[in-house]
């Protein structure tokens, strides 16, 4: 959290079925005569989660720049690769769905970190720096595990769950990585209580406005809840 003010969080007891990280946003639900709390899927949010209940923990990689040398020959006016070129990225175990690659469409092995920019993609980068094309980069957004740290679960000994609700400036990493965010967008949440720009359905609400859209150096989204 950034700034709060004077509101306090709620403690709902908590779905047994679900599994999330803090950031994610929260929603109640019915299970048998009880009611519920777990991750929310964009139709009813209530508040923004301060618990773990986790197997393994992701974290956001933004605007992370990939540049591969490529051997190229011209074609139809444009300097092509003539195979298949592939770029280890800095972290693998990555979720397919938060891939998003920019401006050039790759292929993505996401267990190993690996992308494959295909036989015929222009290059676009200048290695030498001589204005020569003899490279291809792209720049890439993406979700990925986190290695060698196992997951926890802090609501095992109460059965609660803890939830921010009142209206606050926050920040979290548990957004979608493959849509754009900028100064002042609205935001909504997607079907695995994760943060987004886009409005999944004419039913889900908005809960907040972008504040300081992530970067590079600071893969956080910082949001003013609503």
């Amino acid at each position: 959290m950034v700034q709060t003010g004077y509101g306090l969080p709620m403690s709902w007891p908590v779905d047994p079925n679900s599994t999330f990280q803090p950031g994610q946003i929260a929603q109640l639900g019915a299970l048998g005569n009880n009611i519920v709390c777990g991750v929310s899927d964009g139709t009813a949010p209530i508040g923004i989660i301060d618990d773990i209940k986790t197997k393994a923990f992701t974290a956001p990689s933004i605007n992370e720049v990939v540049i591969a040398p490529a051997i190229g020959e011209r074609r139809d006016g444009q300097i092509v690769s003539i195979h298949d070129v592939n770029a280890l990225l800095k972290n693998s175990n990555i979720t397919a769905s938060s891939f998003i690659s920019d401006p050039v469409s790759v292929e993505l092995v996401p267990k190993n970190g690996v992308i494959i920019f295909p036989a015929g993609t222009p290059l676009n980068f200048s290695l030498e720096g001589t204005g020569n094309f003899d490279s291809i980069r792209t720049v890439v957004n993406y979700t990925y595990q986190v290695p060698n740290v196992p997951g926890d679960d802090t609501t095992q000994a109460s059965g609660h769950v803890t939830v921010w609700f009142q209206r606050m400036i926050f920040q979290t990493d548990q957004y979608e990585t493959n849509q754009r965010y900028a100064l002042g967008d609205n935001v909504f949440v997607n079907e695995s209580g994760l943060l987004t720009s886009r409005q999944v359905s004419a039913i889900n609400p908005g809960v907040g406005l972008i504040t300081g859209p992530p970067t590079s150096p600071f893969s956080m989204i910082e949001c003013l809840w609503l």
